[in-house]
């Protein structure tokens, strides 16, 4: 059990008039200097725009209601999400997802917003009044994007998922101003005929390669990860398994490597020749009455490696997740959120030689459901803050300054001793070539003359 105490400690709480769900949190980016934004959805059709100002040298959050057009008071939002456009484009988009009321029968919508007037393209007010509104033949669940690269340019999709197996594409249309539905085969060959609903997606692109990790969980309990070529879109391996379970979230994160592995350029694996990669990523699946899981190091070991994150099913239903390091130590955390109540923080102790497991760093306790969490620098200090939205409200966890500064200094001070260990190696290595130097015989031989 846990030993540790949370080092996090909350800054600010925003109540909701009503709840939110696990799909109703996004983070806006923010184009200029400052921090980042966050949007928060409520199921009866309300937004609330939150984000920290600086006001008189003193920052100062503040949360309000944003207008966004076209969605009726008696709406539930079910899915929100934001991304801000690839380079050269400008602006950003807002996704919100919502079903209507309509007395006989529930109508479900998608509302894109992006403003395309000049000065206007990062205006949040301005955006929330440009809306093109598409309705839906399915019931729709999480709404995310993905960057793509089509046709030489990189360009931000939507993906969203629904009661119809099946995972929907919107991507802008530039010469008509809006988004419109294309086939996601044509750009995700990984997301064609899925098995069964899928509650969650995550993708990654990774950094300066072609390719891209595509992970999902569904209804079924069914998972699926592929490592896919986005430029010739051609799938390189897919791995799967079935739980017993639904599965909640699927998130792909970097772990440090075990072993460092020498930069090779090419090596071969399971039939495909593949770059060696400098990231070593990992897979968290967590489920709505199982033990939440950790599959380390795919590229190289698929789903071999299972690491079981212990007791996370002792706290009802794992809802969100997120990976931080939240002890400054180089290596991240895990963090789970349940409908029990409690924040769960896990860290990977090496037990000698490559292997290791997770332990239940600490936990902390909440006043009601944790329903979606995100990591995001809030306050552009360079740190990171946790935003939990819960049943209730949106609560934003902050590290204490002091003891991060205290922290910095000690990190600091070893670096400088490591420093002076290496400079003193250097010298006493150059002393010792020298002196080895003056004692070599001469070689040169007057009778040579």
């Amino acid at each position: 059990m846990a030993g540790a105490y949370c080092p996090l400690t909350e800054d600010t709480f925003s109540r909701f008039l009503s709840q939110s769900n696990v799909y109703g949190l996004s983070v806006l980016p923010c184009p200029g200097p400052g921090g980042h934004e966050l949007l928060a959805a409520t199921l009866k059709g309300k937004v609330t725009n939150f984000k920290y100002q600086d006001l008189r040298d003193k920052l100062r959050a503040g949360a309000r209601e944003v207008q966004f057009t076209y969605i009726p008071v008696d709406a539930e939002i079910v899915s929100i999400d934001s991304f801000s456009k690839s380079s050269p484009k400008r602006g950003l988009v807002v996704g919100i997802t919502f079903i209507k009321d309509s007395g006989d029968k529930a109508s479900p919508f998608l509302n894109i917003y992006c403003d395309y007037e000049p000065g206007s393209e990062y205006n949040l007010d301005s955006i929330a009044q440009s809306c093109l509104n598409l309705e839906l033949k399915f019931t729709p669940f999480q709404l995310c994007h993905a960057e793509i690269q089509d046709e030489g340019q990189q360009e931000n999709v939507f993906l969203l998922g629904g009661n119809d197996q099946y995972i929907h594409l919107y991507k802008e249309n530039e010469s008509l101003h809006q988004f419109e539905e294309q086939p996601v085969e044509n750009l995700f060959p990984e997301l064609k005929d899925l098995p069964s609903n899928v509650t969650w997606l995550s993708v990654h692109n990774v950094p300066d390669t072609e390719r891209r990790i595509t992970a999902y969980g569904c209804q079924s309990g069914y998972f699926c990860v592929s490592h896919v070529d986005h430029r010739k879109r051609e799938i390189l391996q897919s791995w799967s398994l079935q739980q017993d379970g639904p599965l909640s979230k699927v998130l792909i994160f970097s772990m440090p490597s075990v072993q460092q592995q020498p930069d090779e350029g090419l090596m071969w694996h399971d039939g495909y020749e593949e770059q060696t990669f400098k990231e070593e990523y990992s897979i968290l699946v967590t489920s709505s009455i199982e033990l939440s899981a950790v599959y380390r190091n795919i590229l190289q070991n698929g789903l071999r490696e299972q690491l079981l994150l212990p007791d996370s099913d002792q706290f009802d239903s794992v809802l969100c997740a997120v990976s931080v390091d939240v002890d400054f130590d180089g290596e991240p955390e895990v963090l789970l959120g349940t409908y029990g109540q409690e924040l769960l923080c896990y860290k990977y102790m090496r037990q000698g030689g490559i292997g290791g497991q997770f332990q239940l760093l600490w936990q902390r306790s909440f006043s009601s459901p944790l329903l979606c969490m995100a990591v995001v620098d809030l306050t552009w200090d360079g740190l990171y803050e946790l935003a939990i939205v819960c049943l209730k409200g949106l609560h934003i966890l902050q590290h204490s300054l002091t003891k991060t500064s205290h922290c910095l200094i000690q990190r600091l001070r070893e670096q400088v001793e490591r420093a002076k260990i290496s400079d003193t190696s250097h010298i006493q290595r150059e002393a010792e070539s020298a002196q080895s130097h003056d004692h070599t015989p001469d070689c040169t031989s007057d009778t040579l003359t």
